[in-house]
């Protein structure tokens, strides 16, 4: 087994320029294939998700070519070329998702897979969703589970789409980016209507800015109800640039205010499109300093952190604790659990059920991780409370589960002045492969 040995450190500092936005990167690469006319991407990220797209992209018959940071996609006017083939694809949720959907409307006949991790995460409700509108998909192992066979059919919206929304707003991006190819029998619109709570809405605003830069522009009832127009083509806005990574931010950011800092993330700020550009609000909660300008994030300790004598575990333990709702930043939300060790009383992150279905179960792998630091951790169907423990205990090894954000997330207690392994780092290469570079950069005894 691979491992890496962090720390003790008590002090962060420097700036970061962050990679490219996974969630941004795989949407418009998607919006791009099916598009009239070629785009120039910016600062795509480079990992094992965007990667997995490329090659699905590719096989599906999309001319793409990279020069430097850009990659240029020929668009395929809205029907990939290639009608028949099998995708393997990782374990890349928004590749498999955003793919399911732009295959069942492409009159072909694929087989998508995964890992045996993907193929335990849900997609009957995107799948119950597209047979709505005719589609023929069938699962191949377990029932509502990849992997999947689509077979060709023409497709028409004659009613309303349901689909609920409190599992993953991946089901619902994927099938706003993939209806509008489809003609209505009635109308001129496509209606899709989300059933129970729409969670991560701001990766859905997100899904809904990006399509209106390729000229297919839809409207919603306040989450609830989301008009399109029907049968429209997507048009390449022919350059765009993709900004930094509002959820890799959330590690340096937390990490100026474990360490002191200053720490400044550059590439997303304020005029963001990401949710989890957020979480800067909740580290202020915490008592952090925040500032930030266009295109940049910087986090700091409070004052009371940033004397000559904070060295110690015990002299960071002053940040409030907090009771929030995570809904809207699921993802960064992992990071105020580790935050949470540094707090001065019990902190409580609620909403965040979608953890269960992500690489790996989040709520029951955070919590064996902070147990072993000497925490005391209660858990629930959608909710993690965390009481610190007095002191850290030292030299933890911190299992990942083939996880990235486990392994970001725990590099920070590395913080705290103790030192922890991280077993198997290299699960970081799904969304940030330079990630422990970047840190033990701005980190220090």
């Amino acid at each position: 087994m691979n491992c890496l040995e962090l720390g003790p450190y008590t002090r962060a500092s420097g700036e970061v320029q962050l990679p490219g936005s996974k969630s941004i990167s795989n949407r418009v690469l998607l919006l791009a294939a099916l598009s009239v006319g070629d785009t120039i991407i910016d600062n795509l990220l480079d990992c094992d998700d965007t990667q997995v797209m490329l090659k699905a992209l590719e096989a599906l018959g999309v001319s793409i070519t990279r020069t430097g940071r850009c990659y240029k996609v020929k668009g395929t006017q809205g029907a990939f070329p290639v009608k028949s083939t099998e995708l393997f694809l990782g374990n890349a949720g928004t590749a498999m998702r955003s793919l399911t959907a732009a295959l069942a409307v492409n009159h072909g006949a694929y087989r998508l897979s995964g890992v045996p991790r993907m193929c335990a995460r849900p997609i009957d409700d995107l799948v119950d969703a597209l047979r709505q509108v005719g589609a023929l998909i069938d699962y191949l192992g377990e029932e509502g589970f990849p992997p999947l066979a689509i077979r060709p059919v023409q497709l028409a919206i004659r009613e309303p789409i349901k689909v609920r929304g409190e599992i993953s707003s991946q089901f619902l991006s994927a099938l706003l980016m993939a209806l509008p190819r489809i003609p209505t029998v009635h109308g001129d619109a496509v209606i899709i209507d989300v059933v129970g709570e729409l969670i991560s809405r701001p990766y859905v605003e997100m899904t809904l800015r990006l399509m209106a830069s390729f000229g297919v522009v839809a409207s919603h009832d306040k989450a609830q109800r989301f008009i399109l127009p029907a049968h429209r083509q997507y048009h390449s806005p022919g350059y765009i640039s993709v900004e930094g990574d509002a959820s890799s931010a959330s590690y340096f950011l937390a990490a100026g205010v474990l360490g002191g800092g200053p720490v400044r993330v550059k590439g997303v700020g304020h005029s963001s499109m990401q949710g989890d550009v957020q979480f800067a609000q909740a580290l202020s909660q915490m008592g952090a300093q925040i500032r930030q300008d266009e295109d940049w994030i910087e986090a700091s300790a409070p004052p009371a952190l940033n004397t000559a004598n904070s060295s110690s575990a015990q002299s960071l333990r002053r940040l409030m604790p907090l009771d929030m709702d995570c809904n809207h930043i699921p993802d960064a939300a992992m990071t105020l659990a580790i935050a949470a060790l540094f707090a001065k009383g019990t902190t409580t992150l609620r909403n965040i059920a979608s953890w269960r279905v992500k690489e790996t179960d989040r709520i029951e792998a955070m919590a064996t991780e902070l147990r072993k630091l000497g925490a005391k951790v209660e858990t629930g169907a959608d909710f993690i409370r965390i009481t610190p423990p007095a002191k850290l205990t030292s030299h933890v090894m911190i299992n990942t589960y083939d996880d990235h954000r486990m392994a970001m997330c725990f590099s920070l207690v590395s913080l705290a002045g103790v030192p922890i392994t991280i077993n198997e780092p290299e699960c970081v290469s799904k969304t940030f492969p330079t990630y422990f570079e970047h840190f033990c950069r701005i980190v220090r005894p």
